[in-house]
Order: structure tokens, then C-alpha cells, then sequence
């Protein structure tokens, strides 16, 4: 039997998809999306089909929000939401997951200031002077150059 979502909801504030966007700050289609994915819980509809949005959504969309932000990627945030509802999740564990995210962060940064670095030397090895085909930026990228050489480590 279907429940009565007018009693089950009764003095509890819903919204619906364009509102929770809204409060939010995502769009429906982001809305719809996490709800595929199983990172919010999948909203009650009422008899006219309209799904019923709580707070409660809210405030979930926005913490996936955040864990982005901090570069989790959507896989990482389900399995923290996960943690975050089992009883047994302890701190510690959590902490793993930030702890784990931490050494990937660290890992971008250093491939990251490595490109940098190569790009310097890629710019300053070229003068801007002269036609494409005696252009050591080119010739890098083709992997001819000791510079290119090194890109490919």
C-alpha cells in the first residue's frame, strides 16, 4: 500500500527539483544526475509524479559540492557518503580517505610543477624568430630535442 505523503510529510518543508537547485547552487540536470548516481536518496513523488525534495538533499548536494571542490572525484564522495552513513564508520577511516586524497593532491602538484618547468625551457628555447619547421617548441612536441626527450619520462 502506498504511504500518504501528506501525512508523512507533514510539518517537514519540501521542495522541489528547481528549488533544491536553486538552494543548492547546481543545476537540475546536476540534481537528476546525483540522483542516478545514488548520491542523494532517491526522493519520494507525489501522486502528480513530482519528486519531494527535502532539506535533507540539500544540504547532501552541498557536501558533495564541497568534497569536489577538494578534488574528490564522484566515485570517492559516494564511498565517503557510505562511510558517513554506516554506524560503524570510525573517524580514522575517514580520515584515510583525506589522508589518501592528500598523497593524490601532492602527486598532481608535483606532475604539475614538473609540466611547468618544461614549459619554461620549451619557451625559453624558442626565439619566436624564423618559419615553424626550425621550431624547437615543435620539435620538442615531436620528441627530437633533448627537451622532448625528457617530456616522454
Amino acid at each position: 500500500m502506498r504511504e500518504n505523503m501528506e501525512e508523512k510529510y507533514d510539518g517537514v518543508v519540501t521542495y522541489k527539483i528547481g528549488e533544491v537547485a536553486r538552494r543548492a547552487d547546481v543545476n537540475k540536470e546536476t540534481v537528476r544526475y546525483y540522483e542516478k548516481r545514488n548520491l542523494i536518496p532517491e526522493p519520494d513523488r507525489r501522486r502528480s509524479g513530482y519528486r519531494i525534495f527535502t532539506q535533507r538533499h540539500i544540504d547532501q548536494i552541498r557536501f558533495i559540492k564541497r568534497a569536489q571542490q577538494l578534488g574528490f572525484t564522484l566515485s570517492e564522495i559516494k564511498e565517503l557518503l557510505e562511510l558517513r552513513m554506516d554506524e560503524h564508520t570510525t573517524c580514522s577511516e575517514i580520515k584515510n580517505e583525506a589522508q589518501d586524497k592528500y598523497q593524490d593532491v601532492v602527486k598532481k602538484i608535483e606532475d604539475l610543477q614538473r609540466i611547468k618547468e618544461t614549459l619554461v625551457d620549451l619557451i625559453d628555447s624558442c626565439s619566436g624568430e624564423g618559419p615553424k619547421g626550425e621550431c624547437p617548441i615543435l620539435d620538442a612536441l615531436e620528441g627530437e630535442s633533448d627537451t622532448g626527450k625528457e617530456l616522454r619520462k
